[in-house]
């Protein structure tokens, strides 16, 4: 497996520092993801539970279209398999297309570094039209980064049961 990710780095502001854990953080769930089968990607972890190495794929790209898009830019655009705030559906991957999950995911991967990249500060707000709460580009960064820490760690664990890897 290889490990092509770019270390955040050590030193810097604030946002270099953000976009660096996140950039981190989002090619950490591909290498999980890397020289696996459609099969292997697609099994669940263990039943009840649907979660799949694809599911967390999808899920992240409802998450990143969520709050990039939908609350931070102020798009009135539909998730991609979920209903509104029901993100549980994308983790079943049962019948997943491969192809489908990770172009979604890239394409709102992008989205969301030009929308952060456009913003001229971290203190930029946008509102969740569902609940009416105001958020800042800051706080959705770090929702979104300790989101990817989180799965990753599901990660981890649905890879190691997949084919023995460990670490990365």
């Amino acid at each position: 497996m290889t490990d092509d990710r770019i270390e955040p780095p050590l030193t810097g502001g604030e946002r270099e520092t953000l976009r660096g854990y996140l950039d981190w953080h989002r090619a950490t769930l591909v290498v999980k993801c890397a020289g696996l089968s459609d099969e292997q990607l697609r099994r669940p972890s263990m039943p009840p539970s649907t979660l799949s190495l694809l599911g967390l794929v999808r899920h992240m790209a409802e998450v990143e279209r969520s709050w990039f898009r939908r609350v931070v830019d102020g798009q009135d655009v539909p998730l991609v398999w979920s209903a509104d705030r029901d993100f549980q559906v994308a983790y079943d991957a049962t019948g997943a297309d491969r192809t489908e999950a990770f172009a979604a995911w890239e394409a709102e991967m992008a989205s969301a570094r030009r929308i952060e990249a456009a913003a001229p500060l971290l203190d930029v707000t946008g509102v969740d039209r569902q609940s009416g709460t105001t958020y800042s580009l800051r706080l959705v960064m770090l929702h979104v980064l300790q989101e990817y820490a989180r799965h990753n760690g599901h990660a981890d664990l649905l890879r190691e049961s997949l084919d023995g890897t460990t670490g990365v």
